[in-house]
């Protein structure tokens, strides 16, 4: 239509959103789908949580509040970066969102004029090129190969930078691949850094306690305190705390930058739920024990899953340090067709014959920039993850 702006044309919908209402379209259709598109845990949100938004309620705290978040949220999340991080950051440089997706809008928004670079290393999330695209940026996008755990090095970040570069986005653990970066790691990325003093550094920790086996969590201004002042901390109680509806996203910085975040959010959404921050402070002052129980419970679903994928034929599963997604290779099975009748040429053809002729939802690698791939969220049921892999393995099996 004529009327539509131009920058939607430099966007697409979101990929996650669309394989989960197709399923749910099958579902409502009568068809057996299981659905392992969704990134957000099958937990309940814990009851200490949900008592304190309810008394929130009873006690009125239901109007506006300030743009950026309440001063009790804002206390407790300068609590949570000190105590797990090693970050002090005052109340003025921190900044309160509609889940950590507002919160990175919000500083690209605040930051890209049109010929700025960000730096995003691929496989990424969906959102993160699309934010930029919108924003005016461009998105610079290096590949971390299977071969290095799907992470980038110094040598490939080094070539990447350019004078244009504004930003550079690392998430670790990472959506979709669930690789984590060792702080050996973050420190060689730390060291390329400091050599360009105009490059800031946005991090999503989203999936910070979501981690396995003997993988430690850091982030990059906690490794390099040199970087502080140019770095973004993004985080939120989605993942850990099985909050995803509540969406209160976060984030530390420098005064300056969360100030012009403030701006953007006072003219776009203004406040997130006032019920949301109440329960967020409960979160993130009360009880962490279930933290490392549901984290126990992720890492068993992740073994279940990689063991069985990889006994799938033309599958190959590498076994990630975090989050609760698997990034399997499909490359084994292109080029050959489905008990269907379906030729797959892509990741795409893989996704979309796996869900029409065995009922399992996942999504394509392409949508994360790294193909041939696909993503599962193993954030569901032990039954249904089994079910799914049985469902897979048959249908690489049926391939000729």
């Amino acid at each position: 239509m004529a009327f539509l702006a131009d920058s939607l044309a430099r966007i697409k919908p979101s990929a996650t959103i669309a394989v989960t209402n197709k399923a749910r379209e099958l579902k409502a259709a009568g068809r057996d789908v299981i659905g392992l598109g969704a990134g957000e845990p099958d937990f309940d949100t814990p009851e200490n949580i949900k008592e304190a938004a309810i008394q929130a309620i009873r006690e009125g705290k239901t109007k506006y509040t300030a743009v950026d978040g309440i001063p009790e949220l804002k206390a407790a999340i300068a609590a949570k970066f000190k105590r797990e991080n090693n970050l002090t950051y005052a109340p003025n440089q921190i900044t309160v969102g509609t889940g950590g997706k507002q919160v990175l809008y919000n500083a690209l928004m605040a930051t890209l004029n049109p010929g700025d670079e960000v730096i995003i290393p691929a496989p990424y999330w969906v959102s993160y090129p699309e934010m930029v695209a919108l924003g005016g940026g461009t998105p610079v996008e290096i590949v971390g190969p299977q071969s290095q755990g799907f992470k980038i090095g110094p040598e490939a970040l080094e070539a990447a930078i350019t004078p244009k570069t504004k930003w550079l986005l690392l998430n670790s653990p990472s959506n979709p691949s669930g690789a984590g970066y060792t702080r050996a790691e973050l420190r060689a990325l730390a060291d390329v850094l400091l050599k360009h003093p105009h490059v800031w550094i946005m991090t999503d920790d989203m999936y910070e306690h979501l981690v396995f086996d003997d993988f430690e969590f850091a982030t990059i201004a906690e490794v390099e305190p040199k970087l502080y002042d140019r770095t973004l901390t993004v985080n939120g109680v989605s993942k850990a705390y099985a909050m995803t509806g509540w969406r209160i996203g976060y984030a530390g910085g420098p005064v300056e930058l969360i100030k012009a975040m403030g701006t953007i959010q006072s003219q776009s959404t203004s406040n997130p739920s006032s019920i949301s921050q109440w329960a967020a402070v409960e979160a993130l002052n009360g009880t962490q024990d279930y933290i490392p129980k549901n984290a126990e419970i992720f890492k068993k679903r992740r073994d279940l899953v990689v063991s069985m994928l990889n006994q799938a034929k033309g599958i190959v599963c590498p076994n990630p340090e975090g989050a609760f997604y698997v990034f399997p290779s499909c490359a084994g099975t292109l080029g050959k067709t489905t008990a269907g009748g379906k030729l797959l040429k892509t990741d795409e053809d893989f996704v979309t014959a796996l869900l029409e002729e065995e009922g399992v939802a996942v999504v394509q690698g392409s949508a994360f920039g790294l193909a041939p791939y696909f993503r599962i969220s193993y954030a569901t049921s032990t039954e249904a993850l089994e079910e799914a892999c049985k469902r897979i393995q048959r249908f690489c099996g049926n391939l000729r």
